[in-house]
């Protein structure tokens, strides 16, 4: 049974816009809508995505995409359920597995402070939903779940970190909480269960900067040519 703690997050309506992700988030008397960390990540590293879609093509690129929304939607729910206390529902049997290898792994969690809770800053101008805030291994940390085919190299999951330290910026500035740190959960088809753990908050920070100001100032100059 996983022990959980009482945190209150607020509840956040979002809307996708000319495909870019906002939250309406509390502002006094009207609503602020924020960007996406989600879709300011994704913006980032828009041209790697590009490249690879025209190297296996259209039609690859789509199935594969799929699938993986599909595997990891579903391994979400069931990592969720899980963590919840509740029983499991029925998945795909490949979601199934990838739940299976990772169980021993999450139940290194503990002290779950929230489960998919919206969380936002007004200072950096982004919102996003977490996937977990708890302690692992004892120390309070962000907490992304993924899934994969196989181990990604540490290097090629940058933009996972930043997006974990983006919340870890949002829960500083609504609650005063400060986790120790990252961790990025990824469970494979090739049978293993890789953790990445980071410490160095002040790295992902300085990063989290960079993809901001990218994503705004190419927004800008967008905005500013029509």
């Amino acid at each position: 049974m996983f022990n959980h703690v009482e945190l209150d997050l607020p509840k956040l309506s979002r809307e996708t816009i000319d495909g870019v992700r906002y939250y309406s988030v509390p502002d006094e008397d009207e609503l602020l809508k924020l960007v996406s960390i989600t879709s300011v990540t994704s913006y980032f590293n828009r041209e790697i995505f590009a490249k690879w879609r025209k190297k296996v093509g259209d039609e690859k690129a789509d199935r594969i995409t799929k699938a993986a929304t599909t595997r990891g939607t579903d391994y979400h729910t069931l990592t969720e359920h899980f963590l919840k206390n509740d029983d499991l529902p029925q998945v795909k049997p490949i979601s199934e597995f990838l739940f299976k290898i990772s169980k021993s792994t999450l139940g290194k969690i503990d002290n779950i402070h929230s489960l998919e809770g919206s969380l936002y800053s007004k200072q950096l101008g982004i919102a996003g939903t977490v996937d977990c805030i708890a302690e692992y291994d004892g120390e309070l940390s962000i907490i992304d779940f993924k899934t994969s085919a196989k181990p990604k190299p540490r290097e090629w999951i940058e933009h996972y970190f930043v997006q974990a330290m983006a919340y870890g910026c949002m829960l500083y500035e609504l609650t005063g909480m400060s986790v120790k740190k990252l961790v990025i959960i990824m469970s494979c088809e090739n049978g293993e269960c890789v953790v990445y753990e980071e410490y160095n908050k002040g790295k992902y920070i300085k990063l989290l900067g960079e993809y901001i100001s990218k994503f705004v100032q190419d927004k800008l100059e967008l905005y500013g040519t029509q």
